[in-house]
């Protein structure tokens, strides 16, 4: 497999290491949006959330849970960003959560600037994605 963060993982890639447990590991990203901005990944490779085993999913977020605190502490305001699959814009195939430092002067705004064709759903539209999202 080719995947850059399992080479990480496996030492073959140096990392900047902030925290480490024996199912994760944190860095600073390599290509960083803001200073501080840091990944927080499984070390088993596992392209979406939902393929993760429950408490390899419980140690990943409990590693965010401790890391963000340090990542917070430079600007006192975080984005907590996850991609899950292609789609959404994954362009690692890796689980990786960002922890990116923000501040009022980014230039990022919130993440509803991020969409410039918002849907704007019926009550009846809502109410069947509801039931889908349900099911």
């Amino acid at each position: 497999m080719d995947c850059i963060f399992c080479k990480i993982v496996n030492g073959e890639i140096p990392a900047k290491i902030i925290d480490e447990t024996n199912k994760t590991l944190a860095f600073l990203d390599a290509f960083p949006l803001t200073k501080g901005h840091s990944l927080v990944i499984p070390k088993n490779h596992y392209e979406k959330l939902q393929d993760m085993p429950p408490e390899e999913n419980a140690e990943l977020f409990e590693t965010v849970r401790k890391v963000i605190s340090k990542v917070d502490s430079l600007t006192n305001a975080t984005l907590v960003a996850i991609h899950n699959g292609k789609d959404s814009g994954q362009e690692v195939p890796h689980v990786h959560i960002h922890l990116i430092p923000r501040s009022k002067d980014d230039s990022a705004g919130p993440v509803h600037s991020m969409f410039k064709d918002r849907p704007k759903p019926t009550d009846e539209e809502f109410n069947e994605l509801l039931e889908k999202l349900k099911a």
